[in-house]
């Protein structure tokens, strides 16, 4: 199967893979990151999507760095995400929190800069991610997210970051956003994949000129707040058949799933083989497969309802 990268024009003019490695890990082992994204660019990748939430922006900054330096890759024909976390949602704080993030990836920009959720939680420092009160409930703080944005906006002028956008966003929240964005609203980060009915807010997002990127287009079975009525996405019966039928593995037919409907898809892994084997799906998008998608999507049905949005934290 032959592999290439697709790409989309954000609102903002900038041009971006449509699938991207996903970096999110939680139990970080000592060079896993790195060594994966030295991979993914010998594969072909040129999309990297990360947080400072993910504590590993270290590693993937060294990982561009050897490979800039082999002459395997320009820094121009990378796209570069990284995301603000909730603890920094106050104006004084969002700056610096980019800076640290570019600092430990090495470099001097940003392709993206997302608000990483909605709601703001309390600062009380750096490394504190999720501070929890007496009655251990998060401490959340009373900074709008529009205060937000309209700091991040700053980022774009001082060419910290060449776009900002969301994630976990819902389209009431877009729409008070909206009503404030002086910059373009690039992107918005969300769950997606067959198995949860985001038509809606995908719809809002196109009309309003908003990219969706899709996180866990697999389903994540392995993340810590999976419910037990959550379906084994890449295991379902629907899933294997489909994609016994199109000669590709259910994983390849997910992220294909995104991407002929023109949605950035960001798969994760470490795994070398499953790196290549999720980038290798451009044969698998055209206009004349979407149809087959929708049709895809809608036979699910019988398999019962699907969430409608994802949990708003550590994505």
């Amino acid at each position: 199967m032959a592999s290439k990268n697709l790409y989309c024009l954000l609102s903002s003019g900038r041009k971006v893979p449509l699938v991207g490695l996903g970096t999110a890990r939680f139990k970080n082992k000592p060079g896993e990151v790195r060594d994966a994204v030295k991979v993914a660019i010998d594969v072909g990748y040129r999309h990297f999507d990360g947080a400072y939430l993910y504590q590993n922006e270290r590693q993937i900054g060294e990982a561009l760095e050897e490979k800039i330096k082999d002459g395997m890759v320009k820094r121009e024909d990378l796209f570069i995400t990284s995301k603000l976390w909730s603890t920094f949602h106050r104006p004084d704080k969002v700056e610096n929190a980019l800076r640290q993030s570019l600092e430990e990836l090495q470099l001097d920009f940003v392709d993206l800069y997302l608000m990483h959720s909605p709601m703001a939680v309390q600062y009380t420092g750096d490394k504190e991610f999720l501070p929890l009160d007496k009655s251990d409930q998060i401490l959340v703080d009373d900074i709008h997210y529009t205060e937000t944005w309209q700091e991040m906006e700053k980022l774009v002028t001082k060419d910290l970051t060449k776009s900002i956008g969301v994630s976990n966003f819902k389209i009431a929240q877009l729409s008070e956003l909206l009503k404030i964005a002086k910059e373009p609203i690039a992107i918005n980060q969300i769950e997606n994949h067959p198995f949860i009915d985001q038509r809606e807010l995908i719809d809002f997002c196109k009309l309003k000129g908003i990219t969706i990127a899709a996180y866990s287009p697999l389903g994540s079975p392995s993340r810590r707040w999976r419910s037990d009525t959550d379906p084994d996405v890449l295991r379902h019966l629907l899933v294997k058949e489909v994609a016994d039928s199109k000669g590709c593995s259910p994983a390849q037919l997910l992220v294909a799933y995104n991407i002929c409907q023109g949605i950035i898809c960001i798969p994760k892994s470490i795994s070398p083989s499953r790196i290549q084997e999720n980038f290798m799906v451009s044969i698998l998008v055209s206009d004349q497969l979407l149809q087959f998608y929708q049709t895809f999507y809608n036979k699910l049905t019988e398999f019962g309802p699907r969430r409608t949005f994802s949990l708003f934290v550590i994505v």
